[in-house]
């Protein structure tokens, strides 16, 4: 996956795959999801960025099998500060 943005025009692009677009659909005015012809998510444009995605406060996370498991049975404690 890649993240671009492109602060001239406050466009991010997230790339999911490298298989060509086949259709682009509409979410609304300002985000964009391009299907490839399997109808997979290959990427998403939002315009007007800072306003829509809140980018500054951009975090990734990979959750494994074992934590996801705990959250959705409500085990998982809170980290002490």
């Amino acid at each position: 996956m890649k993240i671009k943005y492109f602060s001239d025009t406050d466009t991010a692009l997230v790339e999911f795959s490298d298989h060509k677009v086949a259709v682009t659909n509409e979410i609304n005015e300002n985000i964009y999801i391009d299907l490839d012809s399997s109808g997979n998510l290959v990427a998403m444009t939002i315009e007007h960025a800072h306003k829509q995605a809140s980018l500054p406060s951009l975090s990734y996370e990979q959750i494994e099998p074992k934590r996801l498991k705990e959250r959705s049975s409500g085990r998982l404690k809170a980290p002490r500060p």
